[in-house]
């Protein structure tokens, strides 16, 4: 990729602004992750669920996370109070607002539909008020969005080929499908099959990787599902071969810097291997994750990277959102407009 600007009059002190000014794809967005508590608390009212923590503070006080499990636990929590489709929707809704105001021009939404279906919540109920947000957000602010259905790893293969089958009547509503939840224990490989389903189909494919799960699990995301994108794959560092391996094939990785500190990744964000990324020729991207639960929305990751490893600077910025905004599944030409804008954006700083 050729950088075509002078990036080196873009000083320090003008860099925060164009962080949040430039256009960008969001490509590793758990929509139920966005659930902020107050929300949270005013589904709950509105459903009559009773919630085991006393208050918005309360329930915000715990998220303070030693793994992925630890706060897997308190996630399903919070999605207990989706119901309706207009749950999803304003769940959704909530996110593509705070989307919009970050500059985000595309959103590729992963939703898990067996978090909602187990507990009696029909898998159109979800599909529904989701497609119907992500078509308002089109119209009303501009972002281009799509749904990918994740699996949930901690389940058995045979649970998420039953998820397929309730989900395809529904095909229209959503591109592609996505491998998520526990990564330890649960290797890309248990879910052959459905996979490979979904490549019949004509579907989009990603999986998580390379998070808390080995640098096998990346190759195994390669090699048995196919997939286009790893999402998260920071532990592809630990393997030169894999590192060269994933440049040489431009295979997109979705980071979310601080989800991997709130997770313990990475003891503190000046210690995150973003840096290492984009010096492999690795096309990193930076994403949100879960920002209710981690600590911010995609530019609040974008601030707080930067500032905790200066030797990021203007170049690596205008790589991270060009990488984000071709690493999406949406059109040729779509893609051309964004980096457009974004070139705008940097011509202009």
């Amino acid at each position: 990729m050729s950088l075509p600007f002078d990036f080196d009059r873009i000083t320090p002190a003008r860099l925060p602004a164009l962080l949040r000014a430039m256009p960008k794809a969001e490509l590793h967005i758990h929509i139920e992750g966005s659930l902020e508590p107050e929300l949270i608390f005013q589904l709950a009212q509105r459903n009559g669920i009773a919630l085991s923590y006393p208050s918005v503070e309360a329930l915000r006080a715990a998220y303070a996370f030693s793994d992925l499990q630890s706060f897997l636990d308190i996630y399903y929590a919070g999605a207990s109070v989706l119901l309706t489709e207009q749950d999803f929707f304003d769940m959704a809704w909530d996110y593509f607002e705070k989307a919009a105001a970050d500059h985000v021009v595309r959103a590729e939404l992963f939703f898990d539909p067996q978090t909602h279906t187990e507990r009696g919540v029909p898998m159109d109920v979800v599909l529904r008020g989701l497609h119907r947000a992500c078509q308002q957000a089109e119209r009303e602010l501009g972002v281009s969005a799509a749904l990918i259905l994740c699996f949930l790893r901690h389940l058995s293969e045979d649970e998420a080929l039953g998820t397929l089958a309730q989900a395809l009547p529904h095909r229209d509503m959503f591109i592609g499908v996505g491998l998520d939840s526990s990564e330890r224990g649960h290797p890309p490989e248990k879910f052959a099959r459905v996979f490979a389903r979904c490549r019949e189909l004509g579907m989009h494919v990603v999986a998580h990787a390379g998070e808390e799960g080995p640098p096998g699990y990346i190759r195994s995301a390669l090699d048995v599902l196919q997939v286009e994108r790893v999402d998260h794959g920071v532990r592809s560092l630990e393997d030169a071969a894999l590192v060269q391996r994933l440049a040489a094939e431009r295979v997109p990785l979705t980071v979310c810097p601080l989800s991997n500190v709130k997770l313990c990744v990475y003891p503190s964000m000046d210690q995150h291997q973003l840096p290492a990324l984009l010096a492999a020729g690795l096309v990193a991207t930076v994403n949100s994750d879960d920002p209710a639960y981690f600590g911010g929305y995609i530019n609040a990751n974008f601030l707080a990277t930067f500032a905790a490893l200066p030797q990021l600077g203007a170049r690596e910025a205008y790589t991270l959102a060009r990488n984000s905004l071709e690493a999406s599944f949406a059109t040729t030409t779509q893609k051309a407009a964004w980096v457009a804008q974004l070139d705008a954006c940097f011509a202009a700083a």
